[in-house]
């Protein structure tokens, strides 16, 4: 740090002597200048540009790169200015007047460069970090004090890994290394675990799981890699894990816990992406297995997210476990003028007509249960194979179907008649008078 202090004044007071000469400042008017024609022709050119790029169809990686280039024309503009100047003050001008012309155009052309791969770059964290490294990168080599921006960083020492030293220079590397090769891993376990989902031969579960042992791989490894880089002995390491060990015994015990519970569930394939499944008052199907939680989609659009140790330490309803048929069971009861014969044939035949009704498996089936106090109670069974899409709106379609069969035969639904008897007689006289 005491040597960073000084270099730092004395190359302040270099270019402060250095922007302070006629010429230099003839030429940063002349850059000034240039920018606005530039922006000037760049706001008149790319409406019409644009305008025609957007008529590329079926090919929306090409649209994009097409419009992120028009609209950064701006800088392409002000780049063959630029050079128009510098051809110009190089025949006609003295050579003292194209040094800082050359250094803007070759930076102005970078930064184009740049701005359009990051732009490219889909994740927007990782873009602007790109063109940022990348940007002071080129721009340090252009004005030629890499060598010298290098030689303080390596003179800096950040703190001592064993006996070695720890510059900031190797600590940069370090972590830009870092960053290149995590993305990799994360590019590459995406891309894979992508692969691995299109592969049908095998089950959901199992593509899960693969996918994620190749993430937790590829994440290891560049974590390993990363620090063989920054010089770090991975034997030092027994120290740290247990450490970690300690930490995990005390207050990572729940996150241990749900992810060995995930690893479980995929191996035993007890639920799957797409199943069914009914965990206390949550119903719904599930979307997707996490390293930590199951999430699970309700009928109401709602998004649960479960603790995988649920679905071990409690008891699961899978709808869709062995199979996807699923038998309901719907009550009702009619007036004992009706014919039980002729009820239970019409309620069948009412239910094998609702388009859910699955008949491929086992027809509706209806049994008289018992005689009650007012009507004769039957009990209405029938498959379905699509529980996802809901079990009480089934229900009400084959509870309507009856109605409207019942009604279109003249048999009655009975409903309860109560008789109220009052003990105490009741005076005329002493009831209260009306208010107005």
């Amino acid at each position: 740090m005491d040597r960073i202090v000084p270099l730092a004044t004395e190359f302040a007071n270099s270019a402060f002597a250095y922007l302070g000469q006629p010429a230099i400042l003839i030429q940063l008017g002349m850059i000034v200048a240039l920018y606005f024609p530039a922006l000037l022709i760049a706001k008149r050119v790319t409406p019409l540009l644009e305008a025609r790029a957007r008529k590329i169809k079926k090919m929306p990686g090409l649209l994009r790169f097409v419009v992120v280039l028009l609209r950064r024309l701006k800088w392409l503009f002000f780049v063959v200015l630029l050079g128009i100047a510098y051809v110009a003050n190089d025949l006609y001008g003295p050579p003292a007047a194209n040094n800082l012309i050359y250094v803007a155009m070759t930076l102005s052309g970078a930064w184009f460069v740049i701005s359009i791969i990051s732009q490219v770059i889909r994740s927007r964290v990782l873009g602007k970090t790109f063109s940022i490294v990348a940007w002071t990168y080129v721009a340090t080599v252009v004005l030629g004090i890499s060598d010298d921006i290098r030689n303080m960083l390596n003179n800096t020492n950040v703190f001592n890994v064993g006996e070695e030293p720890l510059t900031l220079l190797g600590l940069v590397q370090g972590l830009v290394f870092f960053g290149v090769v995590l993305w990799l891993a994360l590019t590459v376990g995406n891309f894979l675990d992508r692969r691995i989902q299109q592969v049908d031969e095998l089950t959901p579960s199992l593509r899960v799981l693969i996918g994620k042992i190749l993430r937790i791989a590829l994440l290891v490894f560049a974590v390993l890699t990363a620090m063989g880089s920054l010089g770090i002995n991975l034997t030092a390491l027994t120290v740290l894990s247990g450490a970690v060990g300690v930490g995990i015994g005390f207050g990572l015990q729940k996150v241990v816990s749900n992810f060995i519970s995930g690893i479980i569930i995929l191996m035993d394939q007890s639920i799957k992406p797409g199943d069914t499944i009914s965990l206390g008052e949550t119903f719904g199907w599930i979307r997707e297995l996490r390293a930590r939680f199951v999430s699970v989609i309700t009928r109401d659009g709602r998004e649960f997210l479960i603790p995988n140790e649920d679905f071990i330490t409690t008891q699961v309803i899978n709808w869709s476990f062995s199979d996807d048929f699923v038998r309901l069971d719907v009550p009702f009861g009619v007036s004992y003028s009706a014919d039980p014969h002729k009820v239970t044939q019409l309620a069948i035949d009412s239910t094998a007509k609702v388009e859910r009704v699955n008949t491929s498996k086992n027809a509706p089936v209806c049994w008289m249960t018992e005689f009650g106090d007012s009507s004769v109670n039957y009990l209405l069974r029938f498959w379905i194979r699509d529980p996802q899409k809901g079990l009480t709106n089934i229900r009400g379609q084959v509870l309507l179907a009856l109605w409207d069969t019942f009604k279109e035969n003249n048999i009655n639904i009975p409903f309860p008649h109560r008789e109220i008897i009052m003990r105490t007689p009741v005076q005329v006289s002493q009831a209260p008078a009306p208010q107005d």
